[in-house]
């Protein structure tokens, strides 16, 4: 492969709320620390979140035994209340995620550039477990 192509990985879930809740949720540090890690056996300690075009989010995110842990972050490039946020991570790779309102479903599809540690597959389904705890939090509460 052409180290200048990138490689853009797709993950998307439909969650059984309106997309002002979803968005709230999504959003909200209070909230993002209850749902923003992909197994059981991690936590997200710290969530901040400026959401607005030019501003910073950081989320830590941290094995529960406390034997790793690591910061993911970024700047926000757009934002459309209820619809579009994209960003672009600390390593200058670029995520988008739209939110599709179905009244009281709302569809999540997330699209990021894949970096180049870990395989396709070990991202996708980080990113799915991640989106997949997002879901269930969101519509249990």
């Amino acid at each position: 492969m052409n180290t200048s192509e990138k490689t853009i990985i797709t993950v998307e879930s439909t969650v059984n709320a309106p997309v002002e809740k979803v968005w709230a949720y999504w959003n909200a540090p209070e909230h993002i620390v209850k749902w923003c890690n992909a197994s059981d056996d991690w936590h997200t300690p710290k969530a901040e979140n400026d959401l607005k075009v030019g501003g910073k989010f950081e989320t830590r995110m941290e094995a529960k035994d406390g034997s790793f842990g690591f910061d993911f972050g970024g700047i926000y490039d757009r934002v459309e209340l209820h619809k579009l946020i994209t960003y672009t991570l600390g390593d200058g790779r670029k995520v988008k995620i739209i939110f599709e309102d179905a009244g009281d479903e709302t569809k999540i599809t997330e699209s990021f550039d894949a970096e180049t540690t870990n395989s396709i597959e070990m991202q996708q389904g980080g990113w799915q477990a991640i989106l997949n705890n997002f879901k269930n939090y969101t519509e249990s509460n």
